[in-house]
């Protein structure tokens, strides 16, 4: 008994200690919101002198956040519509069909070998190709955030599908169904935990993407949140009070809507990962 007790209070030690480093890094931003450009240079580990919003209002004047919304939530939309449609079909296929194994698993292989590519490494050929083909500013960053989310997406979908049991298929078959039907109304519908964790991460992800928004948005009026800290870069000088209100503001959104589908994201991931 002592022994479980001891593990227990070790466990719970454990713990505390891993959620103080986690949030740690977001309560010190909340407090350098409140202090000065100069005092935060001076000394950024002080605690603020007086608890002024003078950060948050010179941040909503700024930036234009609605229009900032409005650009994040489009692109962010249109590509997961995109993302989803391509990586669905293509998981069923390589979960649910049957053809030649090795061309299965070559095909499988070449779509999960994305994970090891950072994509920030391809940040010059994709502005090249960009340019190439005429897709600028927004339209610039649906194929890249499609491509990128590709490989985890196909990750979950394929490693749930083979989890599902064949009989399904066999009896929407028996009753009619064709390729199509079986896909949309007997498959799809199962497949709703995956697809829920997989819409998370990737709004999640393009929520907070900077490299290829960086390089693809040059009209202001495109830009997105991630961008919001390049309006307070001067050529001289850096209002740093203003970048953090800034990212407070961005980030509380996606605190709350992690807190409200957290619960998805674990089913998702363990359904996902566990079966196939």
């Amino acid at each position: 008994m002592m022994i479980d007790q001891r593990r227990k209070m070790i466990l719970y030690v454990s713990m505390a200690f891993i959620t103080l480093v986690t949030v740690f890094p977001f309560l010190w931003m909340m407090m350098l919101s409140f202090k000065p450009s100069t005092e935060i240079i001076r000394n950024p580990m002080s605690w603020p002198q007086s608890f002024d919003f003078h950060n948050y209002i010179n941040a909503l004047a700024t930036l234009n956040l609605p229009r900032m919304y409005f650009n994040t939530f489009t692109i962010c939309i249109l590509a997961i519509i995109i993302q989803l449609t391509i990586t669905f079909l293509s998981s069923f296929v390589l979960a649910r069909m049957e053809f030649n194994k090795n061309i299965k698993n070559s095909i499988y292989s070449f779509l999960i070998l994305g994970l090891t590519i950072s994509p920030f490494i391809l940040l010059f050929p994709v502005f090249r190709i960009n340019l190439l083909v005429g897709m600028r500013e927004k339209a610039g960053l649906l194929m890249p955030y499609v491509a990128t989310s590709i490989s985890f997406n196909t990750l979950l979908l394929v490693g749930f599908m083979k989890g599902l049991p064949k009989e399904i298929d066999e009896a929407a078959l028996i009753d009619g169904c064709n390729l199509w039907q079986l896909m949309f109304r007997v498959i799809l519908p199962v497949t709703k935990p995956v697809i829920a964790t997989v819409i998370i991460f990737n709004v999640l992800y393009i929520w907070n993407e900077y490299p290829f928004a960086s390089i693809m948005l040059r009209n202001i009026e495109n830009y997105t949140l991630s961008m919001g800290a390049a309006f307070f870069r001067g050529k001289f000088s850096v209002d740093y009070g203003g970048i953090i209100a800034s990212s407070v503001m961005i980030i509380i959104p996606q605190l709350i809507f992690y807190g409200l589908f957290q619960k998805n994201i674990v089913d998702g991931i363990t359904t996902g990962a566990v079966k196939g």
